[in-house]
């Protein structure tokens, strides 16, 4: 039997990353997830990565933390800027909003080729998606590309022809409801996912900030019942 070739899986704990963590099962690779702890505004999140990474049997899950001060100035990092909430349409605010992490999938990025190098992988997939936030930067099919040029360029196991690496963004033309078909059809347990970006202190999701009302809208559209649970 043939050995599964090894991805790196960023996994946050949110929707979007664990349906690309299903994918990349689904595409027969062992998978490696990476999470990370970098000052955001609560724990909830790495809670739920852990959890979805056990309910996946991922190989390997590793959380790695980045000193917050890399990553000021974002209203997800910052408990000073209001996380912005009861947008009409949130997936219509601003070019750059308030929510966008400085240069974060950079970073991430750049921590998941340093793992694939020394494990021997050439694939990282990331659970970016322009279709719902086209204003984050770092979100794009254009900066993925680059970024998969450039890892080509700056590791040794490319320089020496040991591989090729792949960026896989595979749900980042997706409209959220396209996601969540995907991924029940993949198995995975929405229940154990957490997409608020200000839940209150007993864990429960806001229902008020733009990831909230966008998850809700996606699971509206899809005919299906969001197991998250909502403050009042």
């Amino acid at each position: 039997m043939a050995t599964p070739r090894k991805a790196i899986v960023l996994l946050s704990g949110g929707l979007d990353s664990a349906t690309t963590l299903a994918i990349a099962r689904s595409q027969g690779f062992e998978c490696h997830a990476l999470t990370f702890r970098y000052g955001q505004r609560h724990a909830r999140e790495v809670r739920a990565a852990v959890k979805v990474a056990a309910s996946m049997n991922v190989f390997d899950h590793r959380i790695i933390d980045i000193d917050p001060a890399a990553f000021a100035g974002s209203a997800l990092t910052d408990p000073a800027i209001a996380v912005p909430k009861d947008h009409p349409d949130p997936a219509a605010g601003p070019a750059i909003p308030i929510t966008y992490v400085p240069a974060r999938n950079t970073i991430f990025l750049s921590y998941a080729l340093a793992l694939a190098e020394a494990l021997g992988s050439f694939d990282i997939f990331i659970g970016v998606n322009a279709t719902d936030y086209s204003g984050y930067p770092d979100c794009r099919a254009e900066f993925i590309a680059a970024y998969e040029t450039m890892a080509n360029l700056a590791t040794a196991a490319a320089v020496e022809g040991r591989g090729v690496y792949r960026i896989h963004a595979p749900i980042v033309h997706m409209a959220k409801a396209q996601i969540i078909h995907t991924g029940m059809e993949l198995g995975v347990d929405y229940a154990l996912t957490h997409s608020c970006y200000d839940p209150t202190p007993d864990g429960r999701a806001c229902g008020r900030c733009d990831s909230c009302r966008l998850r809700m809208r996606g699971f509206a559209q899809t005919g299906l019942t969001d197991p998250t649970e909502y403050a009042p």
